[in-house]
């Protein structure tokens, strides 16, 4: 008698979920990082132009080259506003999709227990099974010794 599981296909069909649930989770990490990234890069920047602009200061810089790197901060600040927004809805999104992920891992589990059990009930239905037909077979050892 050959186990057969009668959920397996939709096991199978969790599982996948599970596997496509991960990758799409793992490519919102990246986006998240990447987002991450690019706004430390533009937060490093700022600092740096805050710091040349201070350090020139100290030694003179005409109006011109101030209103210049006003302009030029007043982007970057606009750019660092655009990437803060980017980085939150990335976050979200990476955070959903986690939960994504967590529910097909539980549903997996799920079938899996189902399936540890059913297993388990099959092998416990073969061990009585073989009881029985060792059991015919002592009574008909039993009897043919009897008989002879």
């Amino acid at each position: 008698m050959k186990y057969q599981y009668k959920f397996e296909k939709i096991l199978s069909l969790k599982e996948r979920e599970k596997d496509e649930a991960l990758s799409t989770y793992q490519k919102s990490v990246k986006r998240f990082e990447n987002v991450a990234e690019e706004l430390y890069q533009l937060l490093k920047k700022k600092e740096d132009l805050l710091d040349f602009q201070t350090s020139k200061l100290e030694t003179g810089l005409s109006i011109q080259e101030i209103r210049h790197h006003q302009r030029f901060i007043t982007n970057l600040e606009k750019s660092i506003k655009h990437y803060q927004d980017l980085v939150i809805n990335a976050r979200n999104q990476m955070n959903w999709y986690e939960q994504k992920l967590q529910e097909k891992n539980i549903e997996v589990k799920k079938y899996e227990k189902l399936k540890e059990k059913h297993f388990e009930k099959y092998l416990f239905l073969l061990q009585e099974i073989e009881n029985k037909q060792i059991d015919e077979i002592s009574t008909q050892i039993y009897f043919h010794r009897i008989g002879n």
